[in-house]
């Protein structure tokens, strides 16, 4: 049975503030702990009204605090958005306060536009080599494999590295580097299939993993019913379609026929953004992640529910831990 972890983007429903739906997200990851759910992952983006979690490292160091033993991390940190230095003090700094407990999965798109992407000082003209070597040098970095350049905190702590991704590129950096990988089926499934495939035929073992390990992106809205479940996750497909149509927001509430009132193109558009989702009550998806699970084989699934109202949220997490037998934290196996 595959483990089931957090992904949060920390949501800003409609009226209220990142403040809030920060604070939302401790108890989230709370509740996640004592539901047994094995990580619990934040992401960063930037400059996106709907999101709280831009500033990923500060906003998992006040997770760390609200919990004791799942393990947090990013879901994951841009690093074209960063010097590799930079991230390996802040995971270090985060592995020093939690010891144990500390993910750091990376990705290499920017998490925003490109005008925001400027502002943050990245290269927008770096080759595609950059986002490898920056990644070896960070894991240099806990090594102590940099020289005189040194991570303090960082050096000798064991923080386990992910890649990211939503296409071959990061498949084949993953099975060359022996290192877990995490594709955002969540939201861009087109290539997740070829990309699993590609990263298993060509995973080397390596000091921190002996063998592929996959974990996929998933979207699961649970509640009593069908229909509510349903209902639940027309917020997100608003979301969507605002996001898609240039005009990003907070979090809208449910509303009822929204999916039916959209024109056939927007439809189309969520079907295919949308592939890999669980809708409704225990029994129906429970059913559908195990077919999900069938198909792909996954080690293990991130699960993202984007939902307005936080009580709702924190339900249909506990709806999906009973739909699937109360999943049991379990460690990564890696190499000895």
């Amino acid at each position: 049975m595959a483990l089931l972890s957090v992904l949060d983007l920390s949501p800003v429903p409609q009226g209220s503030t990142p403040g809030d739906s920060l604070r939302r997200s401790g108890a989230l990851a709370a509740h996640a702990e004592r539901l047994g759910y094995h990580r619990y992952w934040m992401a960063e983006h930037h400059g996106m009204p709907g999101i709280a979690s831009a500033a990923t490292a500060v906003a998992l160091a006040y997770v760390g605090s609200r919990t004791s033993t799942i393990r947090i991390g990013a879901g994951g940190i841009m690093l074209p958005n960063h010097a590799p230095l930079t991230i390996a003090e802040q995971f270090g700094t985060l592995e020093a306060l939690y010891p144990g407990r500390i993910d750091l999965g990376l990705g290499r798109a920017p998490g925003t536009d490109q005008a925001t992407a400027w502002a943050l000082r990245r290269n927008l003209n770096a080759d595609e080599n950059q986002f490898p070597n920056d990644v070896v040098e960070l894991m240099g970095y806990f090594k102590g494999e940099n020289g005189r350049i040194r991570a303090i905190p960082g050096e000798g702590q064991t923080v386990p590295v992910w890649i990211l991704g939503s296409s071959l590129f990061g498949a084949q950096l993953a099975a060359m580097l022996g290192l877990p990988y995490a594709f955002a089926s969540h939201f861009a499934p087109q290539q997740m299939d070829a990309a699993i495939r590609l990263y298993r035929e060509r995973f080397e073992p390596s000091e921190q993993l002996d063998k592929p390990y996959v974990m996929l992106g998933f979207n699961a809205f649970v509640a009593d019913t069908d229909e509510e479940a349903q209902l639940l996750a027309t917020s997100v497909q608003q979301a969507f379609v605002a996001l898609r149509s240039g005009t990003p927001g907070q979090l809208p509430p449910p509303r009822a026929g929204y999916l039916e009132s959209l024109p056939m193109q927007h439809r189309l558009t969520l079907e295919q953004v949308l592939t890999c989702s669980a809708i409704g009550s225990k029994e129906t998806v429970r059913s559908q992640v195990d077919a999900f699970l069938a198909r792909t084989g996954a080690d293990e699934l991130m699960i993202t529910a984007q939902i307005f109202d936080p009580h709702a949220r924190e339900r249909s997490y506990a709806l999906l831990a009973e739909a699937m037998n109360k999943p049991t934290a379990q460690p990564l196996e890696t190499a000895a």
